[in-house]
């Protein structure tokens, strides 16, 4: 397990590399470093303004060579979105290390919490919100796929199913609260009651009657949380969510 001391040195170390490379013209942590809410479990996340005109992957690859020279890598993800590519590293230690490459011209915070080290930073923006259509719609979806998963006896089918089914609940409550919706990280901050409901609703062994059980009281969490963005669309899902809480007889 990592320390915080060698967190804080690979740290320092990346932010000077970065500061020495003439490929790379600006840098910000970002997280909860950058937040003021570090702790003894949390990871770097350091953000890397490229040069104009300099080759992404050349730079991305002397980086993990360096990462490889400074540090005990185990093993490496690339998460690509619409502007950056974020190369994750996972050292033997556990510490996790993302470092992402901005293009010129999209270098920007996207997130609460930008804390920049230097160079300069474009407009910042905020990443679009879950559709609730999207959540709702999937929602009943891995309801449906759930029942017929119990019902046919696959409960790790059904486990997965009712897994699904919890995460858009999640997302759909943290929208209404106007928290972050984006793979639970403010989960731990929606009501008491809710929270409640959500691990009542959680199933305790993996077997067909507390599988049945659970998905009877997740989806009325469920509907519960669709009525809260569109009442309209709860009644009409009302009477199939309904039938799909009925619990199956026990087995």
């Amino acid at each position: 397990m990592f320390t915080v001391e060698e967190r804080e040195l690979l740290r320092g170390a990346m932010i000077a590399h970065a500061e020495e490379s003439p490929d790379i013209v600006g840098a910000a942590l970002v997280g909860s470093a950058a937040r003021g809410r570090e702790d003894r479990w949390s990871d770097i996340d350091l953000v890397l303004k490229l040069a104009p005109g300099v080759d992404e992957a050349v730079v991305v690859d002397a980086w993990t060579a360096w990462m490889h020279d400074r540090a005990d890598v185990a093993d490496t993800l690339d998460v690509h979105t619409r502007d950056a590519r974020y190369r994750v590293f996972l050292l033997a230690s556990s510490l996790q290390v993302d470092v992402s490459f901005w293009p010129h011209d999209a270098f920007r915070e996207t997130e609460d919490g930008f804390a920049l080290i230097f160079g300069d930073a474009n407009s910042p923006t905020r990443p679009t919100p879950p559709d609730v259509d999207g959540l709702i719609g999937m929602g009943w979806l891995y309801a449906l796929h759930a029942r017929s998963a119990v019902a046919r006896g696959r409960v790790w089918q059904a486990t997965i199913m009712l897994d699904h089914l919890r995460d858009q609940t999640i997302a759909l409550a943290c929208l209404s609260d106007g928290l972050d919706p984006w793979h639970g990280r403010d989960a731990d901050r929606l009501p008491i009651g809710l929270r409640t409901a959500l691990a009542a609703a959680r199933a305790g062994t993996v077997t067909v009657d507390a599988l049945s059980a659970s998905l009877a009281a997740l989806t009325r969490v469920f509907a519960e949380e669709v009525a809260h963005h569109d009442l309209a669309r709860a009644r009409r899902l009302e009477a199939p969510l309904a039938v799909i809480a009925e619990r199956m007889p026990d087995r």
